[in-house]
């Protein structure tokens, strides 16, 4: 099975576990998740199947949307409410408008520590894996885009939020971060990830319904239509003859006449067989044969 599958991961799972479920349903070995979410985390997780799993470099720059939530008084050794606390409790003494204010600091480009216990590989090792050894994590600051950190209620000593950021960026570090600046400490205790590059929860699909249509047969044709996937490129079509050149990664002549740098070509309405990089006018490289 070939696609795009766009599910709405539920709390207590990890995106591998996630991807699990979803080959013992569809049959399909070959799967990869555009960006892990953490178990406790919850909402869009878009995954490639099959000969799809090749385009994954296409949607590696997406930006990330979140709701959730924050608990001051005390950071843990993961920066989400799943550790152990990193420090004795200390009580929160700002405002809700005063924590605005400090969150306002992280928005920009800014440089950002990942969490110790993350999906981050050092040297071929997920850095959890290090964490959990007791070994040494030696995480580096990477920089990441905050298009969005708002503050929106405060009950008590946790704080609803709204975020925007970059790929690679993560929201534990941004609560870890401002309890720091509060001066005491701060995890994350709610986590929904509401949008993924263009895809939101309005085309979300849940484990049970995929399951469902998955055991009937109707699955793939339950997927976005592969003409409206990767939108910023336009889609042309091949003929016979033309397919079976690209098949054979050659340069083509293709009836498509924009001048966007890289197209979306199609054998039918349905089946892609190529991403072709633009040579000049219309003669295209296929850069990315799926078959």
């Amino acid at each position: 099975m070939n696609g795009l599958l766009v599910l709405d991961k539920p709390a207590g799972m990890t995106s591998h576990d996630v991807v699990n479920r979803v080959r013992r349903a569809t049959g399909e070995k070959s799967i990869g998740h555009l960006g892990t979410l953490d178990p406790m985390a919850t909402g869009v997780l878009p995954l490639l199947l099959g000969k799809w799993t090749r385009l994954a470099q296409f949607f590696s720059s997406a930006e990330k949307a979140y709701t959730g939530a924050i608990r001051f008084g005390f950071g843990t050794d993961t920066y989400d409410v799943e550790g152990e606390p990193a420090a004795l409790p200390q009580p929160l003494t700002q405002t809700l408008e005063e924590l605005r204010d400090l969150a306002s600091r992280f928005r920009g480009e800014i440089e950002q520590m990942p969490p110790p216990f993350s999906a981050k590989k050092i040297n071929g090792v997920p850095a959890h894996k290090l964490a959990r050894a007791g070994k040494e994590v030696p995480v580096k600051a990477a920089r990441v885009t905050v298009n969005r950190f708002e503050l929106t209620e405060m009950e008590g000593e946790t704080v609803g939020f709204v975020a925007e950021v970059s790929a690679g960026g993560y929201i534990r570090s941004l609560a870890h971060d401002l309890g720091r600046l509060a001066g005491c400490g701060a995890h994350l205790t709610e986590l929904r990830r509401t949008r993924a590059g263009v895809f939101t929860l309005d085309q979300t699909m849940s484990l049970e319904t995929m399951e469902m249509l998955a055991s009937r047969g109707e699955l793939e044709a339950a997927l976005p239509h592969p003409r409206t996937v990767l939108a910023e490129m336009p889609s042309v079509t091949a003929d016979l003859a033309t397919a079976g050149r690209l098949r054979n990664g050659m340069a083509v002549n293709l009836p498509e006449f924009s001048s966007a740098p890289l197209v979306k070509i199609f054998e039918g309405q349905r089946h892609l067989i190529a991403i072709g990089k633009r040579i000049a006018g219309t003669l295209m490289q296929p850069i990315v044969v799926i078959g």
